[in-house]
């Protein structure tokens, strides 16, 4: 190669072009990647879990606590919570 008539300074052009087609590269990849991930994760939004009263009667449903535990976790709930907006009577399931 050197000797027709490349240079030092032509050589080094030529990697760093070829270096820069290479990130160019690499950075629209990532971009792209993450583009698709943003696009199929599903958004978390305030309020759209479970409420802790619901947490509650389904941890007393699966048998986790005790009906003792659960009256007095859910006393001091409804002290500290205002009322759910929907008001679906409590049935126990055991």
């Amino acid at each position: 190669m050197w000797g027709y008539g490349f240079g030092w300074f032509s050589m080094t052009l030529m990697m760093l072009g070829s270096t820069i087609w290479i990130a160019l590269l690499i950075v629209l990849t990532w971009a792209l990647i993450r583009w698709l991930n943003n696009r199929t994760a599903k958004p978390l939004q305030p309020g759209g879990g479970p409420t802790a009263m619901e947490i509650l009667r389904q941890r007393y449903a699966r048998g986790e606590i005790d009906t003792a535990t659960f009256e007095h976790t859910r006393e001091r709930l409804e002290a500290t919570v205002p009322a759910p907006q929907d008001h679906r009577p409590f049935t126990e399931v055991r």
